[in-house]
């Protein structure tokens, strides 16, 4: 006889679902976006949101490499500067998720 399965009482989440992330502050890339290259499924604690992020098709510095143009790091350091308001404010802000995976 086959043993029948507890279900946990919890459904899943349909933004994940929606969003194809792996879960909660799990960004991937969206190439068949027409303006945003990335998305999240943003998470702390109770609050859930959805988030688009980075421009599709910018050549963003990437992380440091050893042997890095002084350009680049002048591009990254400017990006940093430009948004750190918005980037301290946390894993519910596009800027943050920006930070963390394009620049």
């Amino acid at each position: 006889m086959a043993r029948k399965r507890k279900s946990s009482g919890r459904k899943k989440d349909s933004r994940i679902a929606r969003a194809r992330v792996k879960g909660y502050n799990k960004p991937r890339r969206t190439p068949g976006h027409p303006k945003k290259s990335h998305i999240v499924v943003a998470k702390v604690g109770n609050k859930i949101k959805t988030i688009r992020f980075g421009q599709q098709g910018a050549k963003t510095a990437g992380k440091p490499k050893a042997g890095e143009s002084d350009r680049m790091k002048k591009k990254r350091a400017s990006f940093k500067a430009r948004h750190a308001k918005n980037i301290a404010k946390g894993k519910m802000s596009a800027a943050y998720w920006a930070d963390k995976v394009k620049w």
